[in-house]
């Protein structure tokens, strides 16, 4: 099929930017071949052709936001023509609505175009979100009747069924009610930013990322009842034995380890401790997770993104430290796999180094708790010996859903974590 259009990269994308077209009108492609870059709520991606032939038409200029499924370039074969492949577009939904029904199988919807094939940063992604592209939605009878028990949104979720149909178990997967809520809540009436009273003011638009944190965090913080909690750690041990390790490392050549690494480590150890606290509300059920995927968040041009370290609780220092420095460098240069930044279940956030004392995060749905991590400080303490001294406060607080941890199993989580905060050569252990 000649017609290329947005596909669906991400659960959450609705549309997509069109960052740079790779070719131009009347260049010949062969399949593979890169024809753009795509701009998604997540990264940028590069499409690939999926059929041979020549590019005759480019519908949208480069910098435009199309909505997934729109078209937005055109490729002939050789001898076709735009009206030979209207036709074969319109023949193609009785086609297989035909096969279908030889089949006795259940008849989804028509697609009217396949998506284009994606590599690079998209992967697996790209073929479940295949599916989607035209707007339709290939679903199990089962699934759609599940999704509709639920109030689960079936056009924001990926199937990993054949061809990415949808199928039992993404529903099942899929937050409660899906990411309907989320759309609710973007749909509201937005109270609109006064104009032209202050002075010359410039406008600058919204980028797929923005809006994706703008809709996420407002359904968080109005559909998930938080609770927050600080705890004040002592972070001189921690700053003790960071410093012997880093001139050994300096000695061996080695990378140096950053006060995150031991907190990102400490938390992950903590959550694997207590893990009623790595969970998610799902509906009729909460899911307590076997693994920690410690999603971190990192700054980024567009907002900020969260890459996920796998399996956090069962690394040593230096391969969370590896691990984190090779993530944050991906998503700065928006080259994360969508296997890199989803499927997390908790968050840790960190603006120690940007000066902050210490804040209260919101939480990242699906998830039900997060943490926030603010500078260690030196200031004058109180020591064993009842006398002040000077010495360094961490503030590490942190936000619950309280549908699925209560505040007795947030208080022990925070406890374990200050534990390990405070005795830092536990986690060498």
């Amino acid at each position: 099929m000649p017609v290329v259009t947005m596909p669906k990269l991400s659960d959450t994308m609705l549309e997509g930017t069109l960052v740079k077209w790779r070719k131009k009108k009347g260049d010949k492609v062969d399949v593979g071949d890169i024809l753009a870059e795509v701009e998604t709520d997540k990264a940028t991606m590069e499409m690939e052709a999926f059929d041979d032939g020549t590019i005759t038409e480019i519908y949208v200029d480069e910098g435009a936001i199309i909505k997934v499924g729109d078209r937005i370039a055109l490729i002939l074969g050789a001898g076709e023509t735009a009206e030979s492949a209207q036709k074969k577009l319109e023949a193609a939904p009785a086609e297989k609505a035909k096969a279908d029904a030889n089949a006795h199988k259940p008849v989804d919807h028509p697609v009217k175009a396949p998506a284009p094939r994606l590599h690079g940063p998209l992967g697996s992604a790209a073929k479940s979100a295949s599916a989607k592209t035209s707007g339709r939605v290939k679903a199990s009878p089962l699934a759609r009747k599940i999704a509709a028990a639920r109030g689960v949104d079936l056009t924001v979720i990926s199937g990993t069924g054949p061809a990415g149909r949808i199928v039992k178990r993404d529903v099942e997967n899929a937050p409660a009610g899906g990411t309907r809520g989320v759309a609710a809540c973007s749909a509201a009436p937005t109270i609109r930013a006064a104009r032209g009273i202050a002075g010359e003011e410039k406008t600058i638009a919204l980028t797929g990322m923005r809006k994706t944190i703008a809709e996420r965090l407002l359904a968080s913080k109005t559909q998930i009842p938080h609770f927050y909690l600080s705890v004040a750690m002592d972070g001189g041990p921690l700053m003790a034995l960071r410093a012997e390790l880093n001139v050994m490392a300096e000695k061996e050549g080695g990378q140096k380890l950053t006060v995150n690494d031991f907190i990102l480590l400490a938390a992950a150890r903590a959550a694997a401790a207590v893990p009623k606290i790595n969970a998610a509300y799902d509906g009729d059920v909460i899911i307590e997770y076997a693994d920690v995927n410690l999603a971190v968040a990192v700054a980024v041009d567009d907002g900020l993104i969260t890459p996920v370290i796998r399996k956090a609780n069962t690394l040593s220092l230096r391969e969370i430290s590896a691990a984190m420095k090779e993530l944050a460098a991906k998503a700065r240069g928006k080259k994360l796999k969508p296997e890199e930044y989803q499927g997390g279940t908790i968050t840790l956030s960190s603006l120690g180094g940007f000066g902050i004392d210490d804040f209260m995060p919101i939480i990242n749905p699906p998830q039900a708790f997060i943490l926030g991590v603010g500078a260690i400080t030196k200031q004058p303490v109180i020591d064993e010996h009842e006398q002040v001294v000077a010495g360094h406060r961490l503030v590490i607080s942190a936000s619950g859903d309280h549908r699925v941890i209560d505040g007795a199993v947030a208080a022990d989580y925070m406890n374990t974590l200050r534990r390990l905060v405070e005795k830092p050569a536990l986690l060498l252990l």
